[in-house]
């Protein structure tokens, strides 16, 4: 259960040493992310408009090679945890050699819009929503 994107890396996200500046990562994973979740229709519009807030409460990024400007990337998300938060596991490679740069993880609970409370389980819609993704498996 997993979704890739290709990014061509642009000026804008590259430092003085035209290497990505590493808050951009998280913005790779993002874009990644949107994508997955639009595979099984619950992205932040339809979690809005379902009752809930999934804010990102822990993200992690492991460094493993720089990434330069105009380089081609493949983003990789993967739906590791969904019965009490979303889990999201990240991997970045060369699009050309295939070769992993980054990986890291993104974690995300459902909070309740109305009251503000975070729930300890995620909610009905988001097991309706995977049950009827022709790739869901439940492990």
């Amino acid at each position: 259960m997993h979704a890739d994107v290709i990014i061509d890396v642009p000026f804008h996200d590259v430092d003085t040493m035209n290497v990505v500046w590493h808050g951009h990562y998280l913005k790779y994973f993002e874009i990644a992310r949107c994508k997955l979740l639009d595979q099984f229709h619950y992205n932040y519009t339809q979690m809005r408009d379902s009752g809930y807030a999934w804010p990102v409460i822990e993200s992690h990024v492991r460094y493993v090679q720089g990434i330069e400007f105009e380089q081609k990337i493949r983003v990789r998300a993967i739906l590791k945890e969904w019965e009490n938060r979303l889990k999201i596991e990240y991997q970045i490679f060369d699009a050309a050699s295939g070769k992993r740069l980054t990986k890291g993880y993104t974690t995300q609970v459902a909070v309740q819009m109305a009251t503000r409370e975070m729930c300890y389980q995620s909610p009905q819609v988001l097991f309706d929503c995977l049950k009827a993704w022709p790739e869901f498996k439940a492990e």
